[in-house]
């Protein structure tokens, strides 16, 4: 019987120490429970949406329409040059951000009427990546993303429209790298 009352005392303290661990740990993240999948991911649903799919396709073919300039291309194997896999979708939540904030919203009058859903479902997708974060060095990321900044803006408003002719590759790369 003493064996008994023993094991059950062991089992209590093993269960009122994992309590207390998640209670500390609860606690250290200000009550925010933390998420069972990676904060760098986007599910495969987020990109079956025939509609809004489309709506990015065509916005994208639109402007490319008025893109002059093919010698640049602004998405591709030279913006993961020096990222790991396990990085890539950091930076393309960085690259997203730039282009809603930076080039989407100063050109939202324009490409209608795709512009608006587009730039909300892109939004929608910022948002659930928004504490993705790079646990180790990030420079050479900065580095990339702020190259192709520059080049956008060296390029002026047909480096903005080379951005949005582009959508497509940001689709299909914001797809690949966060899923």
């Amino acid at each position: 019987m003493a064996t008994l009352q023993k094991s059950a005392s062991f089992s209590l303290m093993g269960s009122l120490a994992a309590s207390c661990l998640l209670f500390i740990a609860l606690w250290g993240q200000e009550g925010v429970a933390v998420p069972v999948r990676p904060h760098c991911r986007l599910d495969e649903s987020d990109f079956q949406q025939p509609y809004i799919t489309n709506r990015t396709f065509m916005l994208a073919e639109e402007a490319s329409l008025a893109d002059n300039n093919t010698d640049v291309r602004l998405i591709g194997e030279k913006l993961f040059r020096g990222v790991h896999m396990n990085e890539r979708c950091s930076l393309m939540r960085q690259v997203l951000n730039f282009t809603i904030e930076e080039v989407l919203l100063p050109q939202s009058d324009r490409f209608q009427p795709y512009m608006q859903e587009v730039v909300s479902f892109l939004a929608s997708l910022s948002n659930k990546l928004r504490h993705c974060r790079i646990q180790s060095d990030d420079h050479h990321i900065y580095r990339n993303v702020q190259n192709l900044k520059d080049t956008v803006k060296k390029l002026g408003d047909s480096g903005e429209i080379k951005v949005i002719g582009e959508l497509n590759f940001l689709f299909m790369t914001l797809r690949s790298a966060c899923i």
